[in-house]
């Protein structure tokens, strides 16, 4: 219902902005649920594929932990968590009952255990950037404007179908909308609350990256549901579905801004 939509809005938007606001544990921990939840629905919509959805939920659980803390770890962290992902998952194929779609079961697995929360901890990369609390504030406000507007354009213009096989209701015409809204937005916050943060030139770069990636991650997690044969990634947030509907666009947005934001410094 319309009412429970906005009643979870007014308690979460808030509760969201003040994690951006202080930063630091309070933002990595709203990531670290983020992350857990979107794993956790991954591993639900995946079920037909048998994933070793435990040990995989456990590993990102740990991955997510291993990235913030342990500073003084003198080796990438990143690969080799990936490597002892690898081996974890295939010890329990190489020594399961089943051999039969093993690699199938090993990929769905590690996708879930690392590539999500690797991603989503980029959010927190950026978060701890000079600047970070506007920076956050600016990628949340791009995505909710870009989303809003290829949504009310696709639905009053729309035609042409952007990906008719993964999401039949989003349009070529709502997608130019978003990236179109996605860059004006950025501009104005730019020029509202971010002069000293980024030139115009750099603001309308991450704008339109923020935009193309952000609907991309959008149509990714429409291709996953879709194999899921599912609606929604889950209800355990009222009126708008799982977490991972709610932050899907930050699945391969979040890791593009990163680096652009490192190059363009």
């Amino acid at each position: 219902m319309l009412s429970t939509r906005i009643l979870t809005a007014l308690v979460g938007i808030p509760l969201i902005f003040v994690c951006i606001y202080f930063g630091s544990i309070p933002f990595y921990l709203l990531m670290f649920i983020v992350s857990f939840f979107c794993v956790k629905e991954y591993l639900v919509i995946s079920k037909k594929y048998n994933p070793h959805s435990a040990t995989s939920l456990a590993m990102s659980v740990v991955f997510f932990l291993f990235l913030y803390f342990f500073d003084m770890f003198p080796y990438d962290k990143v690969a080799i968590s990936a490597i002892i992902m690898m081996f974890v998952f295939f010890f329990i194929e190489v020594f399961g009952e089943n051999p039969n779609l093993s690699v199938g079961r090993i990929n769905v697995s590690f996708f879930g255990s690392f590539f999500i929360p690797l991603s989503l901890m980029h959010m927190v990369y950026i978060r701890n950037l000079c600047n970070g609390m506007k920076l956050i504030f600016f990628i949340f406000i791009v995505v909710w404007v870009l989303d809003t507007a290829a949504y009310a354009f696709g639905i009053m213009f729309g035609k042409h179908k952007l990906a008719k096989n993964v999401s039949p209701k989003k349009t070529i015409e709502g997608a130019v909308a978003g990236i179109i809204f996605g860059m004006l937005t950025a501009y104005l916050c730019r020029y509202i609350f971010m002069k000293y943060v980024l030139t115009t030139n750099a603001a309308l770069m991450v704008g339109l990256v923020i935009a193309v990636t952000g609907q991309f991650s959008d149509l990714a997690e429409s291709l996953i549901k879709r194999d899921g044969d599912i609606k929604d990634s889950g209800k355990i947030i009222p009126g708008h579905g799982g977490v991972f509907d709610r932050f899907d666009s930050y699945i391969f947005a979040s890791p593009a801004v990163y680096y652009v934001l490192q190059i363009l410094r």
